[in-house]
């Protein structure tokens, strides 16, 4: 039949939830119930091990690769074993289908199956087959927290305001009570003798005496001079030495009278 002719539908599309190592049995089980219909099974990995597994061995096992390259094959039913390795070619499995596409999935890769889905812009209907169904995990049961009643939440409550209050007095009454040691500022007699021999230690000056003039006619003194406060003969200089302004003298010729006529 052509690709032209396929008339595969929405609701033609199944997911069969099985334990990965109960899929062979599952795939004959569908194969089965299907007689009369030609059938592909389409796997992603080798076809071997599926091969070894059918009890039909007239069903024909492709890889993804060669289904696609072949144009001229199709069936009624297209059965994909597992999960394809990209998304777009569970688009090309169906594609060859003419009736319905099927997929056995294991609970591992369901997750996967949400991208499937973007791509058809609907969900896959899922059929659990009895026996087939995923393995439950018991968890432990969480215990059950009683209810308290109004009285019971109100002496909770109370409890609660009780040993708080009580730590907000206990850290204030260790505040109040704290008392910061007192330091000793006397000097330590070992501390004051290192001080003499220290070499930053202050020590007293001696006067700076005006010892004359050099040979250019420069001040001379015994220590630092600080010669700016000084006058060239060794006297202090005054606060200000600087001239002092005159004011300005103007000259004012007297105007001679007019002559009367």
């Amino acid at each position: 039949m052509s690709s032209n002719n396929l008339t595969i539908k929405p609701n033609n599309h199944r997911v069969y939830q099985c334990p990965f190592e109960k899929k062979i049995e599952l795939l004959n089980l569908l194969i089965s119930n299907n007689t009369g219909k030609s059938i592909v099974v389409v796997t992603a990995k080798d076809t071997k091990i599926i091969e070894e597994g059918l009890e039909n061995k007239e069903i024909q096992v492709v890889e993804d690769k060669n289904l696609i390259k072949d144009k001229e094959l199709h069936a009624d039913i297209i059965i994909g074993f597992e999960m394809p390795i990209k998304n777009i070619v569970y688009m090309a499995r169906a594609s060859k289908a003419t009736e319905k596409s099927f997929m056995l999935l294991d609970e591992s890769e369901q997750n996967d199956l949400h991208f499937i889905e973007m791509l058809l812009g609907r969900a896959i209907k899922q059929e659990i087959t009895e026996g087939f169904i995923y393995p439950v995990i018991e968890q432990d049961e969480k215990p059950k927290v009683k209810k308290l009643s109004k009285d019971e939440i109100k002496e909770v409550a109370k409890k609660r305001y009780e040993k708080s209050t009580n730590i907000e007095e206990t850290v204030f009454e260790k505040k109040k009570n704290f008392d910061k040691p007192k330091k000793d500022f006397k000097k330590d007699a070992k501390r004051s003798e290192r001080s003499k021999d220290d070499k930053w230690a202050k020590k007293k000056k001696s006067p700076n005496k005006f010892l004359g003039k050099d040979e250019n006619g420069k001040a001379i003194f015994s220590g630092k001079s600080g010669e700016r406060n000084h006058r060239y003969d060794g006297t202090p200089r005054d606060k200000w030495d600087a001239p002092k302004v005159t004011g300005k003298k103007i000259n004012i010729k007297a105007r001679k009278p007019k002559s009367e006529d």
